[in-house]
């Protein structure tokens, strides 16, 4: 379990720059980032391979906000990538 939350954790990271790329002219900033994210996510990653399923992207958008929020409050001393990664290995674990 662990390996498979590293390996979405730097999935998440890899989203993370492509995104910053793509919204360089805005200096990264996108108020519907999780949109952006979860479509990357679920079309042009490996994330279905590694979940063994193919997440609904509105779905995957919703647990990446929720995600954002809890990280917010608690904030933790994890990387974002490592504390979203538990949290979408977990959720989708429990589901098949």
């Amino acid at each position: 379990m662990a390996d498979l939350r590293g390996q979405v954790s730097e999935l998440l990271h890899e989203a993370a720059e492509t995104h910053h790329r793509v919204y360089a002219i805005t200096d990264g900033d996108d108020p519907d980032w999780a949109t952006w994210y979860s479509d990357w996510l679920v079309n042009l990653s490996r994330l279905p391979e590694l979940l063994a399923t193919k997440p609904v992207r509105s779905e995957l958008t919703h647990l990446l906000v929720s995600l954002d929020k809890q990280y917010v409050r608690e904030a933790p001393a994890d990387r974002w990538e490592d504390y979203y990664s538990r949290g979408l290995v977990d959720y989708f674990a429990s589901r098949v």
